[in-house]
């Protein structure tokens, strides 16, 4: 059952990774200048939003697609790494 354990390291790694950014994104906010440094996410050009009276209505379009775009840079850096 080797399989089982390359899935486990990897399930572990990515664990290690969402807590390393949870970590970065807590010790920005704390660092002076650098806490607006993520406002712009959310509020780009493309996003969608819509305000009436009684409902309000917001899709992130635009920062979906930027978002999209960077963690596939990230995952084919880490896939080109790892079959160095």
């Amino acid at each position: 059952m080797p399989e089982w354990t390359t899935l486990g390291k990897i399930l572990i790694g990515i664990g290690f990774g969402i807590v390393a950014l949870g970590l970065l994104l807590v010790a920005l906010d704390r660092i002076p200048g650098f806490g607006n440094s993520l406002s712009w996410l959310g509020k780009l050009p493309g996003d969608i939003s819509i305000k009436r009276e009684h409902v309000s209505f917001y899709f992130p379009l635009a920062t979906s697609i930027v978002l999209s775009i960077l963690l596939s840079l990230l995952f084919y850096i880490v896939g080109w790494l790892f079959r160095r």
